[in-house]
């Protein structure tokens, strides 16, 4: 059996080298095992290619920049039956990878991920926001929508089967490919293990940035099940804003501030369920979730037709209610301004029909790109 190490990195001189020398080529040797060491030089603007080439990895050049760029570049030219993922900054202890691949070996799964939150962090190897906020948050996000039912999603030391990585089809080439691979595992069954690693400081300067990467991950799920995070808040927004704006318009009464947060609710609602058929539409067409009967129906061209008529019909309908607004105005001599509902009605209709028409537009925008994709 052969082992292959894949190793990320960009700009990591001065680290790259010790990392390379930690894992235990002698040791997984001794077991049978044959271990190769494979660098992704991630477009480096130093000498990481050099060092880890001369502590006795194959340097591969990542074409694209990219954490999951990098690791897709490295998969490609690796031959072990099983795949070692470590990061080249030292944090991550390769010294322990025969014990790391144990329930692979046994037949136990056949992926192993690392937990640092089960094992040991030393001081300054994790900012206290990602400890204790940004990973069990997302971790949590992710255990409820796909049930993978484990305490680090984020964590970077992972061990995969090859032709269990071949099942999975991994795409992402940024940071959420942490989170796709877990994602994908989750949904296709795959037998998952975790074992408690020790986290260190890493040396040189860190490439993540919190919220930024946070936002990209939890943006990531979004597109696997845009549901609870879009449809549930948007009706409720939706609604509760119908209710107000037609309450108020209906009774005709100049209750200003009760009538502006109807709208803004309504338009927050109606646009967040727009984002909604969004997210599906997109996850759909580039292959990460599976559509919705709404979806689906919304995604042919009738339908797209008919979205971008209602889309003309609300903003001629505001168009027209703006419009009157103004005659009844300049009537008085454009003194005071007594209509304020007739006035909120046509922005609001104006609003949801320029929303209506461009959510229009992307859908088929979406469909042009699958038929180039299906040809």
């Amino acid at each position: 059996m052969k082992i292959s190490i894949v190793i990320p990195a960009l700009n990591e001189e001065g680290i790259v080298g010790k990392t390379v020398r930690t894992v235990p080529v002698d040791k997984l040797n001794k077991h049978g095992l044959e271990t190769e060491i494979i660098v992704v030089d991630n477009a480096s603007t130093d000498n990481t290619a050099k060092e880890a080439e001369e502590a006795g990895a194959r340097v591969v050049l990542g074409s694209k920049r990219g954490y999951g760029n990098a690791y897709l570049a490295g998969f490609k030219e690796a031959t072990g039956d099983i795949i070692v993922m470590g990061d080249a900054d030292g944090t991550y202890p390769f010294p322990m990878t025969y014990e790391f691949i144990q329930p692979i070996l046994k037949g136990e799964a056949d992926f192993v991920m690392g937990s640092r939150l089960k094992g040991d962090i030393k001081e300054g190897a994790m900012p206290a926001l990602h400890r204790y906020v940004g990973n069990p948050f997302l971790t949590w996000v992710l255990n409820k929508l796909f049930g993978a039912g484990i305490s680090d999603a984020h964590c970077g030391m992972r061990a995969i089967k090859k032709e269990t990585l071949k099942i999975l089809d991994l795409k992402s080439g940024g940071m959420e490919f942490a989170s796709e691979m877990v994602i994908e595992a989750a949904r296709k069954n795959i037998k998952i293990a975790e074992i408690p690693i020790t986290y260190y400081p890493r040396e040189g300067e860190s490439k993540l940035s919190s919220f930024a990467d946070g936002w990209r991950h939890l943006r990531f799920m979004m597109l696997y099940r845009p549901t609870p995070f879009l449809l549930g808040p948007g009706l409720i927004a939706l609604l509760v804003g119908l209710i107000l704006t037609f309450t108020v318009a209906l009774q005709g009464q100049s209750r200003l501030h009760t009538l502006i947060l109807g709208s803004l609710l309504l338009i927050i609602g109606y646009q967040m369920l727009l984002a909604w058929i969004h997210f599906g539409a997109f996850g759909t067409v580039y292959g990460f979730s599976k559509s919705s009967g709404i979806i689906k129906k919304i995604m042919s061209y009738h339908s797209l037709g008919r979205e971008l008529s209602v889309g003309l019909i609300l903003l001629a309908a505001g168009v027209i209610g703006g419009l009157y607004v103004l005659y009844s105005w300049s009537a008085v001599g454009f003194g005071s301004l007594y209509q304020i509902q007739y006035a909120m009605m046509a922005l609001i209709l104006s609003i949801l029909g320029i929303q209506t028409i461009f959510s229009g537009m992307f859908l088929s925008l979406l469909l042009l790109a699958n038929d180039y994709k299906s040809d």
